[in-house]
Parts: C-alpha cells; sequence; structure tokens
C-alpha cells in the first residue's frame, strides 16, 4: 500500500484487543457468549411484547425499539472482531471501516435517544398519570421513534461523507476493536477541522441535551415521588423507572468515560467502550425483565410455546 489519498487505502489495522496474542482464545469465547446472550436475551424481549397484549404499551413499545437497536448496535462492532481473533487478522477494508463507523453512529444515536423517550415516558406516567393516556398516545410514540430514527441516519450519513473526503497517510492502525470515528480521524493526512466541528457539535447538541432532557425528567420524578404519602406508594412509583435509571446510569456512566477522557485509546478505555457497547446492551434484558411481573409471565408464554412446539 503506498501513501495517498483514500482511493489507495485498501484496508485499516484494527489493534484493540489483538495485541494480547496470548489471550485470544478466551476473548474469542468471551465475545461469542456475550454476542449470544444479547441476540437471544433482546430477541425474548422483541418477542414477548409482540405476543402479549398486555404489554402494548408506550413503555414496553419503547423497550422493544430498544432491544431491536441493541441487536444491531452489537451486530455493527461484534462479528468483525470474532471473525479477525478466528482468522488471526487484524484487517478491516477502507470500505468496511466506513461502513462499520455510519452504523455504528446510527444505532449509538438511537440508543441516546430512546433512553431519552423512555426518561419521558416515565415522567408523564408518574408526574400526569390522569393525562398519561391522552399524552403517550400511539401516534406520538410512533413519532418520536421516527424522528429519532431520522437524525440518527441523518447525522451518520453526513459525518460518513465528510470522512469520504479525506486523504490518510502510512499509519492505518487503529487502537481500537472497531472502527472509532475520533481515532479514524487522527490518521487522515489532509484537514479534519470540519470534521472534528461536526463531531463536537453533534456531541453537544445530541449528547448534552438528550442528557439534561433525562436529568429534568428524573428530577420531576424524584419530586412527585417524594409528595406521595404511604411507603408501599413510593416504591411502587420508582419500581417503574428504576429499570430504566439502572441502564442510563451505565450507558452514560461508561460511554462519558470514554469520550471525555483523553486517554481513549488506552486498554482502560477499550475496557469502557465494551461496557457500553457490548455489556449494557447484555445487560438490558435482564433489567427490565428480572423486577417486572409482567415482562415475566410474557417470557414464560413465550418460552413455554418455544419449548412446546419443540
Amino acid at each position: 500500500m503506498e501513501p495517498g489519498n483514500q482511493t489507495s487505502v485498501s484496508d485499516f489495522l484494527l489493534l484493540g484487543f489483538s495485541q494480547d496474542s496470548e489471550h485470544q482464545p478466551i476473548l474469542f469465547g468471551l465475545f461469542l457468549s456475550m454476542f449470544v446472550v444479547i441476540m437471544l436475551g433482546n430477541l425474548l424481549i422483541i418477542l414477548a411484547v409482540s405476543s402479549d397484549p398486555h404489554l402494548h404499551t408506550p413503555m414496553y413499545f419503547f423497550l422493544s425499539n430498544l432491544s431491536f437497536v441493541d441487536i444491531c448496535f452489537t451486530s455493527t462492532t461484534i462479528p468483525k472482531m470474532l471473525v479477525n481473533i478466528q482468522a488471526h487478522s487484524k484487517a478491516i477494508t477502507y470500505s468496511g471501516c466506513i461502513t462499520q463507523i455510519y452504523f455504528f453512529l446510527v444505532f449509538g444515536g438511537m440508543d441516546t435517544f430512546l433512553l431519552t423517550v423512555m426518561a419521558y415516558d416515565r415522567f408523564v406516567a408518574i408526574c400526569h398519570p390522569l393525562h398519561y393516556p391522552v399524552i403517550m398516545n400511539p401516534r406520538l410514540c410512533g413519532q418520536l421513534v421516527l424522528v429519532s430514527w431520522f437524525i440518527s441516519f441523518t447525522y451518520s450519513l453526513i459525518q460518513s461523507l465528510l470522512m469520504l473526503r479525506l486523504s490518510f497517510c502510512t499509519n492505518w492502525a487503529i487502537s481500537h476493536f472497531y472502527c472509532e470515528l475520533a481515532q479514524a480521524l487522527t490518521l487522515a493526512c489532509s484537514d479534519t477541522l470540519i470534521n472534528h466541528i461536526v463531531l463536537y457539535t453533534v456531541i453537544g447538541l445530541l449528547g448534552i441535551i438528550p442528557f439534561s432532557g433525562i436529568l429534568f425528567s428524573y428530577i420531576q420524578i424524584v419530586s412527585s415521588i417524594l409528595r406521595i404519602p404511604s411507603a408501599d406508594g413510593k416504591y411502587k412509583a420508582f419500581s417503574t423507572c428504576g429499570s430504566h435509571l439502572s441502564v442510563v446510569s451505565l450507558f452514560y456512566g461508561t460511554g462519558l468515560g470514554v469520550y471525555l477522557s483523553s486517554n481513549a485509546s488506552s486498554w482502560r478505555g477499550m475496557i469502557a467502550s465494551v461496557m457500553y457497547t457490548v455489556v449494557t446492551p447484555m445487560l438490558n434484558p435482564f433489567i427490565y425483565s428480572l423486577r417486572n411481573r409482567d415482562m415475566k409471565r410474557a417470557l414464560q408464554k413465550v418460552l413455554g410455546r418455544t419449548f412446546y412446539v419443540q
């Protein structure tokens, strides 16, 4: 491969966990197991919500969308990493890298938006229970999801097209297990000012604004719960949003830890990336189902039918 612009780039190198050659079999088994759990757990959530009429409510509608996005989000990075580990390879094609960046941004953005929409849903349910059916009607729920998809697709397309205009130097090594946008930009020889302006503007708008919306929703929720006179009422109200709060804390805690850190290419940065790209989607089905009687009942029906058919 000769130095030059993007037309001469055939492969990027994903160093990531491949730098630890001694533990490759263990890493392969670990990530394969987590990938299978993510697929099965989130598919069960989708099947349970779609098959049980009692779960045809806004909260579970958003949850099933989150499960679908988590499946896609994980499928963007883990299969390629598993193939590279198995083949003892570090390579990803130029087009494959751009494609991975595009879909990573799409589904990462959707995760952020859906968590925000779910926080708003809990805010309306707890703070305005009498108006909940009117406010969170099926049309509004569908519109919220469609707008989220539109924004995610648009931003990801803009950022991917901006990547196509860049020229790259002779160093095509990315110290990550997937094509991370910020690190890919550091490999460019041409001016990346526009790319960075768009990147940090969107991080500000699509990161801080949704997080602020979640924070505002939970401030109002806590305020409403504290005004409930009975302890049982407080517990019942908080239990409806406890699972969501756990997922938000895990997702934003690890995600912000990576992107606000100046040492995101380190081993610690990769571990944080694994937490929000792999561990969070894996834990979501457990977090949302273990303490939810309706979800447990629906999952038991789905599993019962599966074993009965077999």
